[in-house]
């Protein structure tokens, strides 16, 4: 548990760099659309090799795959996108901040209605009370 903690903290430490050099990179082209394609090939690259040579079976078995569960990749592209355009004239962090926002709400309604397969932890009072303080967190982080 204390390894997956730590994966995710480095990828909550990547959002900002990536919103960072993206919106940088979009004003850079002249096109933040243009910026997203070009961080999507990065990523399509790495991915693939990570996928070759961990995985390379996977294909095969995404083929039968709900095609619903694709769904993410919009998902995805719509941050991207939102992110390279938002951020150079709302400021990284107020952008980063209204994500993590939305992540805790969306959270905390996907585990506690066991959305998409998640396993279910309803939100209690204590829990609440958590998210509430962490997005207050976030919020006095952000104060100018």
């Amino acid at each position: 548990m204390p390894s997956q903690a730590l994966i995710m903290l480095a990828a909550g430490i990547g959002i900002p760099i990536l919103a960072a050099l993206n919106a940088r990179l979009g004003g850079w082209m002249g096109s933040p659309a243009g910026a997203a394609v070009i961080l999507f090939c990065v990523a399509l690259a790495a991915t693939t090799l990570v996928l070759l040579v961990l995985e390379p079976r996977a294909l095969v078995r995404a083929m039968d795959a709900p095609r619903h569960l694709f769904l993410g990749g919009l998902f995805v592209a719509f941050y991207v996108l939102a992110v390279t355009y938002v951020a150079p004239s709302f400021g990284v962090g107020r952008a980063v901040f209204f994500v993590l926002l939305g992540q805790l709400i969306s959270a905390a309604l996907i585990d506690h209605f066991g959305l998409f397969g998640a396993r279910i932890a309803p939100v209690t009072l204590n829990r609440l009370a958590g998210i509430a303080l962490m997005g207050a967190g976030v919020f006095l982080a952000q104060r100018g």
